[in-house]
């Protein structure tokens, strides 16, 4: 067995070519459920849970790069990560009938997502942009240049979830 595939886990540098592998798996599973039918709502709410989880745990290992020792080529890697998944189609994961629902736990999406779709795109769109600039300066090393458009990601989720996510 080759050690040149990718590994999974925290201080792993082949995350940067897991990424795109993560995205083409999350794009064909939606390409071979098609293909079987339409997933049940269960099964595409906890789609979306899982990659809204990956794109938490690369934020959360962004921030710990900022707030402490800072590791370019982590920073990098989950950088690469964020766009792969922010770019895979996510507001493809939220169709009709999935509005309420259980998957791994209880969805949080507000019903707004399903009747603003123009908008809810939108939001989506913006942040698949913002990650995938983040990407790009991630590259330079530029540790300021990363925190500034780190926060405009962050901003990007936040004015999703301000629209489209129900909190308790």
């Amino acid at each position: 067995m080759s050690n040149s595939g990718a590994r999974f886990h925290f201080r792993n540098r082949g995350v940067t070519r897991a990424a795109p592998l993560l995205a083409a798996a999350m794009l064909l599973a939606g390409g071979w459920a098609a293909a079987q039918g339409a997933p049940r709502p269960e099964s595409l709410i906890k789609y979306r849970q899982s990659a809204y989880q990956v794109l938490a745990w690369n934020s959360g290992r962004i921030r710990s790069a900022l707030t402490g020792s800072y590791d370019a080529h982590e920073v990098q890697s989950a950088a690469n990560a964020l766009a792969a998944v922010a770019n895979a189609g996510l507001a493809g994961l939220f169709p009709a009938g999935t509005a309420e629902g259980k998957g791994w736990r209880a969805t949080t999406v507000a019903p707004g997502a399903f009747s603003d779709v123009t908008k809810f795109r939108a939001l989506n769109d913006d942040f698949a942009r913002q990650a995938s600039e983040l990407a790009r300066i991630a590259a330079s090393g530029d540790q300021q240049a990363v925190s500034v458009q780190f926060l405009k990601v962050a901003q990007a989720c936040k004015s999703c979830h301000e629209k489209f996510r129900q909190t308790d």
